[in-house]
């Protein structure tokens, strides 16, 4: 003969706000007082103790106009009920402390121009919402933000690339635009008409490193024109790509985000492309899963994150 199915604990065992008004009858002697204790009416405080008598079978409560006492099983299982609830108490603030460790704390990974200009203004935020969470910031290229993630390294990452990187989840949180720019005595500065993509694609250009999301964007842009020539200088951060090139070493394709200032003071000259899409999206991401919690979910909500 085979064995009954086992209904599982949660079919057998009151629930935790059951235990509790059983406590608080015990405690107060009288099923209305109990009620307004745990904040409900006493008709639901009597359909709750007998759904707990049907379930276990049993008489807990004994009412008369003077009063409800506990029957000597209601006793017994009183004291089972306290340890029950000591328990959940003790479950409760492990949880809450686990809580209060995760958001005393983010650590953020972000690419270049999302660090650089976009990043301290959303953080400025967070800490006006969370101050007692603390930041700590990496800056690097897209690729070495997701590497971060994956190894755990980081809570929420910001990359600039064509896509979410393999192994993470993301939102989009801003749009941006490459623009080609020369200093203003470069000839590209002077011209009057677009260049062409093939000739873009054909110029030594001063240009980021490998692994940013700069350079996967244009790579990607200009792939059907014969794809990018030896760049004439690579560099590992944006300020120094802006640097060599308001200094003439020769042009350069950055986020419009970080030559602001620059064209306006026209230290640099944007040189229209035509024929070319260098738009891209910007992207908080995080290990694939769950959107983060905390303050990694308060500052990607702070960003303007919708998922993609």
């Amino acid at each position: 003969m085979s064995p009954s199915p086992t209904r599982s604990l949660s079919h057998r065992v009151p629930d935790l706000g059951a235990l509790e008004l059983l406590l608080a009858v015990a405690r107060h002697g009288s099923l209305g007082r109990a009620a307004r204790e745990v904040g409900i009416t006493q008709p639901a405080a009597s359909s709750r103790i007998r759904s707990m008598e049907r379930l276990l079978g049993v008489a807990l409560v004994d009412r008369s106009p003077r009063g409800s006492r506990l029957t000597d099983a209601g006793a017994l299982v009183t004291d089972w009920a306290r340890r029950v609830v000591e328990a959940a108490e003790a479950f409760d603030a492990g949880a809450q402390a686990l809580r209060d460790r995760r958001d005393s704390r983010l650590r953020v990974a972000a690419s270049m121009t999302i660090a650089e200009y976009l990043l301290p203004g959303w953080l400025i935020a967070l800490r006006a919402a969370r101050p007692g969470t603390a930041v700590s910031l990496q800056a690097g290229n897209s690729a070495a933000v997701a590497e971060l993630l994956l190894a755990g390294e980081a809570d929420l990452g910001y990359v600039e690339g064509l896509a979410v990187p393999e192994g993470l989840d993301g939102a989009v949180v801003a749009r941006d635009r490459l623009v080609v720019v020369a200093a203003a005595a470069h000839p590209w500065a002077r011209r009057r008409r677009p260049i062409a993509p093939a000739e873009l694609a054909s110029a030594a250009l001063v240009l980021r490193e490998y692994g940013s999301g700069t350079r996967q964007v244009l790579d990607a842009a200009l792939a059907d024109h014969g794809g990018l020539a030896e760049p004439l200088l690579e560099l590992a951060s944006t300020t120094a790509v802006k640097a060599a090139a308001v200094t003439g070493a020769g042009p350069a394709v950055l986020s419009e985000l970080a030559v602001t200032e620059e064209l306006a003071s026209r230290r640099l000259v944007e040189v229209p492309v035509a024929d070319v899409s260098l738009t891209r999206a910007l992207r908080a991401v995080w290990p694939t899963g769950p959107l983060p919690a905390g303050p990694a979910r308060d500052l990607l909500s702070l960003a303007g994150g919708s998922a993609s």
